[in-house]
């Protein structure tokens, strides 16, 4: 009979590693040669026992794959011997010789001592081997099976240590990433208000015109409902809204509106189309730099670059609009003569439907004169007071309206002392106001 050639190669593998260990336990001296000569020349290990008792002492010292013990044997008898075996080393294979007469016997020891096989007496050579063969051949097919078995659990083991790491690290690098976008925001913010301020450098009465203008459409667009994505286009609009006049003289940008010429005023106008220009190459800055483009249209249709009219003029410039000649109005860019905040707000009534959005007119009314809190609680620390850790809550501006810190900046001990020096150098700046949330 031949085994199947995957579960041989598997008992020959075994094999390999160190020879199968049989014990053969029988009284009689003759039998027990007759075994050895057999197993050894088939490459088995082969340890010999006279009785049941030196047959435990045997396996005691090394345990063997396979026992094959004689049925009639004095004092303990192969059924007593062999379940002796199975209590203490249940993985031995275990085989028992008898003779015709022992029938009774043999199916009482095979119940007990859960036999694999039993051979007759007087054996066939080749039966032995082949029945040996199967033994070691289901007992190489269990240890393989107990060793994936062991392998899948160490495995499935190590794989939930490698998700677990996994979502760790997935989740330690989320963060990183999200703390490094903020930064990256905040840095982009900064930037660009910095840059507003660098415009506003060429022309001392424009100081702080651009933060100004930001801030009122900012709280415009928030009251009409403005979000997200969109809100944020209005401010940084808002901040950039005169890139466009980098390139106009000192001596165009020096006169207000109403008194320049027919040329002047043609080279003015476009700014708006220069502005959009400068900033398109930005992603970030796209949404705004459609706003800058519309800014100076008109509800009626009357303004330009493009004569857009009504709701076809992006909404973010309807308000940007607004904010901007309220701003300007106060300080002499659209007229000669600066207007107070009551005269300007009084101007922007009179253009409503005309000039301006009506919504973004009464939306603007509904926020005018009315106190904002600044954002986190900003509260104003002496700057005697100031404490490594501190976050400003505002922009801390010059007099002259130039940037030097933006909100949000965490305060160290060398920017407090610098702080310090320059409000004792320039005075007039006695506190920061400080945010009193935790961020």
């Amino acid at each position: 009979m031949n085994l199947p050639a995957a579960t041989s190669d598997l008992v020959d593998a075994a094999a390999a590693e160190r020879p199968w260990r049989l014990l053969c336990v029988d009284d009689e001296p003759n039998i027990l040669s007759s075994l050895r000569r057999l197993l050894r020349s088939s490459g088995y290990q082969v340890t010999l026992a006279n009785s049941g008792a030196e047959g435990l002492e045997a396996l005691a010292k090394e345990e063997a794959d396979l026992v094959i013990s004689d049925m009639r044997m004095p004092v303990m008898d192969g059924a007593q011997f062999l379940d002796q075996v199975r209590q203490r080393w249940p993985d031995t294979v275990r085989i028992l010789l008898t003779g015709y007469a022992d029938i009774a016997s043999t199916v009482a020891a095979i119940n007990r001592g859960e036999i694999f096989r039993y051979i007759a007496k007087p054996w066939d050579d080749e039966e032995v081997l082949q029945t040996i063969r199967k033994a070691l051949e289901r007992k190489a097919l269990e240890r393989e099976k107990a060793r994936l078995e062991a392998l899948t659990v160490r495995q499935n083991e190590e794989l939930k240590a490698l998700n677990q790491s996994l979502e760790e690290k997935v989740q330690a690098r989320t963060q990183e990433l999200a703390l490094a976008n903020e930064k990256l925001k905040g840095s982009f913010l900064t930037s660009v208000k910095v840059f507003a301020n660098l415009i506003e450098l060429r022309e001392g009465a424009l100081a702080g015109h651009s933060r100004r203008v930001a801030d009122l459409a900012r709280k415009i667009a928030a009251k009409m409902g403005l979000a997200g994505r969109d809100l944020q286009d209005v401010f940084l609009a808002g901040l950039l809204h005169d890139i466009g006049k980098i390139g106009l003289p000192d001596s165009l940008l020096a006169k207000p509106v109403t008194h320049m010429s027919g040329d002047d005023l043609g080279a003015y106008r476009k700014h708006t189309i220069k502005g959009e220009q400068s900033l398109m190459a930005l992603d970030e800055l796209r949404g705004a730099a459609a706003l800058l483009r519309s800014h100076h249209e008109r509800f009626d249709g009357q303004g330009f670059p493009d004569g857009l009219s009504g709701l076809a003029i992006p909404l973010g410039a309807r308000i940007l609009a607004l904010a901007n000649d309220y701003d300007g109005l106060q300080i002499g860019i659209i007229s000669p003569r600066r207007l107070n905040p009551e005269e300007a707000k009084k101007l922007i009534v009179d253009g409503r439907g005309k000039r301006y959005d009506p919504q973004v007119v009464d939306a603007f009314l509904s926020i005018f004169g009315s106190v904002e809190p600044e954002p986190g609680g900003g509260v104003l620390v002496p700057l005697a007071d100031l404490q490594p850790g501190m976050v400003l809550a505002r922009d801390l501006v010059t007099r002259d309206g130039v940037l030097l810190l933006a909100a949000d900046y965490l305060l160290d001990e060398r920017l407090i002392r610098q702080i310090q020096d320059y409000a004792r150098a320039e005075g007039g700046l006695h506190g920061l106001h400080i945010r009193t949330d935790k961020r």
